[in-house]
C-alpha cells in the first residue's frame, strides 16, 4: 500500500525559528536538540499546515507573519487528492504543496496547491494525512468521548454500519420529538388562533361577499347618488336628437339629418361621389336613432328610488369592515378565506397529529433499543479484540503485566430507550460510555487511564493504541511530541523499537529527548539555536556518522566529548541496527 510522505517543511519567523527547513523522509525520524531549541516549533507547524488555531503569539518577536510550507508527495488516486483537486489545488510533479501565513494582528491564510483556501479544507485533510501526538492529544485521550471514538474506529464496519443505522432512526426520533413537542406546547397558542380564525371565518360567512361586489356596488352608489342629474341630462340629450313632444316646432338632429339625406338621395345618380356622401348621412342618422333610443331606455331605467341607495350603501358598509379586517378588497377578504380554512383544518387536526406521531415516537424508540443493542454488542466484542491487542503492545513497551480493558456500561433514564430489559439514555452515538481501564501491574484494580496511568505509562498507553490503529486503519503519517515524557531506561528503549517498527508501514516522525529513542531512527535531525537565541536555516541539519554520536552522548550525559558517553551512543545505534 501506497501512502503519502511528508518530505519537507519550511518555517519562517515562527516562535524562536527565524528560517529553518526541515527536510523529512520515510521512516523513522528523530527530531532532537536541547531544551527550548525549537523542537516543538515542528509539531506546531506541521498542526498549522493541517488547519490548526493560528496564535499570533507565535510570529517572531519584530517579524509581521509567521510562514509554514509543506511538501507531501501523495500517492495516484488518493482521496485527499480528490479533495484538493476540488478545491482547485494542482499537483506539483507528484507532491501536493501547503502553506499557512499568520500574522502577527492574528490574521490567517491558507494556501493549497497554488490555490488560496479556507483553513477548513486543510483540517479535512487532516486525518486521512497525519496523525499528531503532543501532550494535549494523551490529555485528548482521556476524554470519554474521544475512547468511544477509538473504538469504534478499531471496530470497522462492525461498528460503523449499525451506528449509521441507529443514527438515522436517531435523527428521525429527535424530528419527531420536536414536532410533537411543538404541538403540544404551543396548545394553547394553536386554539387561540383557531378561535380568531373561526370568528374571521362566521363573519365573512355572515356577509356573503361576492367577487367584484364591492366594484359594482360602488359604481350603482355614484348613479344613485346623481339621479336625478343623470335623468335630465338623458333627456335633454334624447331631445336634441330625436325631438321634444312638447315642442313640436322644434328642430332637433335626427330631423336635420334625414332632411340632408333626402336632399342628397335626389341627384345621387348623377355623381357617385354625392352618392357614397349620402350613404355615410344615411348611417348617421340610423346611429342617431339607435343613441336616441338608447337615451330614451337609460332616462325610464334610471331608479331614482332613495330606499335603493340606502340599502346599497348598507350592503358597502358590510364589505368596507370586512377590507378592513382581512384584505384591501373583497378579492383579498375571499383569499383571505381561503386560506384560513386550510389553516383550521390544520388546527383542528392536532389531535390527529398528536397521536400520530405519538405512535410513531414510540415505535421509533423500540427501533432504536434494538439498534442500540446491537451496537453495544458490536462494540464489546471489538473492545475485547482491541484491549487483547494494546495489552499485547504493552508488552513490549516494558508494561509485561499491564492489561488494559474497556468499561461499556449505560446510565438509566425513564425518558430514555428500552435496552436489555433496562431504560438508559441515548445520545447519537449509541447508549454506551466506553472508558479505558488500565491495571499497571497483578493484583491493581482496572481503573480509568486518567487515574491509573503516570505520565509514562500514558504515553506508552498512547503509542500501543497507535500501533494496533495501524494494522487496522493506517494513517501516512504520524508525528509525536514528547511521546516518550515521563519514560527512561528499559522502557525508552522498547518505546523507541515500537517506534522502529510503527515506520515500517508509515512514515513516523519523534520529537524526543532521550537518546534510546533516537537510537532506533533512521534519520535524525537536529535544531539548535545560534548565538543570537534563534534557528536559521543552518540550524536544523541532518546527523550522520560522528555528528549523531556527538549528539546522542549530548543526550546522555550532557556532555558531547565524554567518552563513556560516546562508548554508549555506539552500543545504542548497534543494538537499535541489530534489531532493525
Amino acid at each position: 500500500m501506497v501512502l503519502s510522505v511528508l518530505e519537507e517543511m519550511r518555517i519562517r519567523s515562527l516562535g524562536v525559528i527565524d528560517d529553518a527547513v526541515v527536510e523529512l523522509s520515510p521512516g523513522f525520524t528523530a527530531v532532537t536538540g536541547e531544551t527550548g531549541a525549537g523542537k516543538t516549533m515542528v509539531v506546531t507547524s506541521l498542526g498549522l499546515l493541517l488547519g490548526g488555531r493560528a496564535d499570533p503569539a507565535l510570529v517572531r518577536i519584530g517579524a509581521k507573519n509567521a510562514v509554514v510550507e509543506g511538501r507531501i508527495a501523495m500517492p495516484d488516486g488518493a482521496s485527499a487528492v480528490v479533495r484538493a483537486e476540488e478545491a482547485g489545488a494542482e499537483l506539483d510533479d507528484g507532491a501536493l504543496l501547503i502553506s499557512r501565513t499568520v500574522s502577527a494582528e492574528g490574521r490567517s491564510r491558507a494556501h493549497l496547491g497554488g490555490r488560496s483556501v479556507p483553513v477548513g479544507v486543510l483540517a479535512e485533510l487532516a486525518d486521512e494525512l497525519v496523525a499528531v501526538h503532543g501532550q494535549t492529544d494523551q490529555q485528548g485521550l482521556l476524554k470519554l468521548s474521544r475512547q468511544r471514538a477509538a473504538l469504534d474506529r478499531y471496530a470497522g464496519d462492525a461498528v460503523a454500519v449499525p451506528l449509521a443505522k441507529y443514527g438515522e432512526a436517531y435523527r428521525r426520533l429527535r424530528a419527531v420529538a420536536v414536532e410533537l413537542d411543538e404541538i403540544v406546547t404551543r396548545a394553547r397558542e394553536r386554539a387561540q388562533e383557531a378561535d380568531l380564525l373561526r370568528y374571521g371565518l362566521d363573519e365573512i360567512a355572515g356577509v356573503e361577499p361576492r367577487a367584484g361586489e364591492d366594484v359594482e356596488l360602488a359604481e350603482e352608489a355614484e348613479r344613485l347618488g346623481h339621479a336625478e342629474a343623470l335623468a335630465s341630462a338623458a333627456t335633454a340629450a334624447h331631445a336634441a336628437l330625436a325631438g321634444n313632444p312638447e315642442d313640436p316646432e322644434g328642430v332637433d338632429a335626427s330631423t336635420l339629418v334625414a332632411g340632408a339625406h333626402r336632399a342628397l338621395e335626389a341627384v345621387r345618380a348623377h355623381d357617385p361621389a354625392l352618392a357614397a356622401l349620402a350613404d355615410r348621412i344615411g348611417e348617421i342618422g340610423i346611429l342617431l336613432g339607435d343613441v336616441a333610443g338608447e337615451l330614451a331606455g337609460y332616462a325610464d331605467d334610471l331608479d331614482a328610488d332613495p330606499l335603493r341607495l340606502s340599502a346599497v350603501e348598507e350592503r358597502r358598509a358590510a364589505l368596507t369592515a370586512l377590507t378592513r379586517k382581512y384584505g384591501e378588497d373583497i378579492a383579498s377578504v375571499l383569499a383571505w378565506a381561503e386560506q384560513s380554512a386550510q389553516r383550521l383544518t390544520e388546527l383542528d387536526g392536532d389531535d390527529e397529529r398528536i397521536e400520530e406521531l405519538t405512535g410513531e415516537r414510540d415505535a421509533l424508540r423500540v427501533e432504536l433499543g434494538g439498534l442500540a443493542q446491537a451496537l453495544t454488542d458490536a462494540r464489546q466484542e471489538a473492545a475485547e479484540r482491541f484491549a487483547a491487542a494494546v495489552t499485547a503492545e504493552l508488552g513490549s513497551l516494558a508494561m509485561p503485566h499491564a492489561r488494559v480493558s474497556f468499561e461499556i456500561r449505560q446510565t438509566e433514564d425513564p425518558e430514555g430507550v428500552e435496552v436489555g430489559g433496562r431504560t438508559v439514555a441515548y445520545g447519537p452515538s449509541g447508549v454506551d460510555e466506553v472508558e479505558l481501564l488500565l491495571a499497571p501491574h497483578p493484583g491493581a484494580p482496572p481503573r480509568p487511564i486518567a487515574k491509573g496511568a503516570s505520565g509514562g505509562e500514558l504515553s506508552r498507553v498512547m503509542l500501543a493504541v497507535e500501533v494496533v490503529f495501524a494494522g487496522t486503519d493506517p494513517v501516512p503519517t504520524y508525528l509525536f511530541d514528547e511521546v516518550d515524557a515521563g519514560v527512561g531506561g528499559k522502557a525508552a528503549v522498547e518505546i523507541g523499537r515500537r517506534l522502529a517498527r510503527l515506520a515500517r508501514s508509515a512514515q513516523v516522525v519523534v520529537v524526543t529527548h532521550l537518546p534510546q529513542v533516537a537510537a532506533f531512527a533512521d534519520r535524525q535531525l537536529l535544531v539548535e539555536k545560534t548565538n543570537d537565541g534563534s534557528v536559521t536555516r543552518s540550524g536544523v541539519k541532518v546527523l550522520e556518522g560522528e555528528d549523531r554520536v556527538r549528539e546522542l552522548s549530548r543526550m546522555l550525559a550532557g556532555q558531547e566529548d565524554s567518552e563513556t558517553a560516546r562508548a554508549h551512543a555506539e552500543e545504542l545505534l548497534a543494538a537499535a541496527r541489530a534489531d532493525a
